[in-house]
């Protein structure tokens, strides 16, 4: 990836999880994961997936998810609508948290207060899943799910969905509802609807 960027984007930076950065100061700069979810790549579970985003001046703009065991690609880009295996997908509605279905990738994750803000959370939903790493983010942008809620994540780790979850209609910030970006502190909040995603913010905040 990184030799294909550098041939047709010469002025672009890249920042990735294997081999560091690159001009991570540029105007456009590329964030590459190329195995999301390793764990569960090494123990066969086909939960893992290549992340590819694009930055504009920190701020992601383009997003691609692939799966390439079951052969499922989400792409998002900004005022285009997400679309799955080439068709449009869209986020369902939850309008609070008692219905909710939440992923995080793990509980290890949440420490000191952001543990007691996501027990909150956890409590308040109806159904509290773990493990699916990127593909969590797939699924709400399917309508499966309602919330994905995480910390500790690098750019790495978020840039990519960002994009797929908002041209799916969804939403997805910082915890405390700011606008993502290359600067973000790692703690996400994503929701398929502005409603669930507001109750989640309040009982991560405590």
């Amino acid at each position: 990836m990184r030799r294909l960027i550098a041939a047709r984007f010469p002025d672009h930076g890249i920042i990735g999880e294997e081999f560091g950065r690159e001009r991570a100061d540029a105007e456009f700069v590329w964030v590459l994961d190329p195995i999301d979810g390793t764990k569960s790549f090494i123990s066969g579970v086909p939960l893992f997936g290549t992340l590819i985003a694009l930055a504009c001046r920190g701020r992601p703009i383009i997003g691609v998810i692939d799966q390439p065991i079951q052969r499922e690609r989400w792409i998002g880009a900004d005022g285009r609508p997400t679309t799955f295996n080439r068709a449009p997908v869209r986020c369902r509605a939850c309008t609070e948290l008692a219905p909710a279905t939440v992923f995080a990738t793990s509980p290890d994750m949440f420490i000191d207060k952001d543990a007691d803000g996501f027990r909150r959370l956890a409590r308040a939903a109806k159904l509290v899943r773990y493990g699916a790493d990127c593909y969590a983010y797939g699924l709400l942008a399917l309508g499966f799910i309602d919330l994905v809620v995480e910390a500790s994540l690098k750019p790495y780790d978020f840039s990519a969905l960002a994009p797929i979850v908002a041209g799916a209609g969804g939403i997805a910030t910082d915890w405390h509802g700011r606008e993502l970006s290359l600067a973000s502190d790692g703690r996400i909040v994503a929701a398929g609807d502005r409603r669930v995603h507001a109750a989640a913010l309040a009982l991560l905040a405590g």
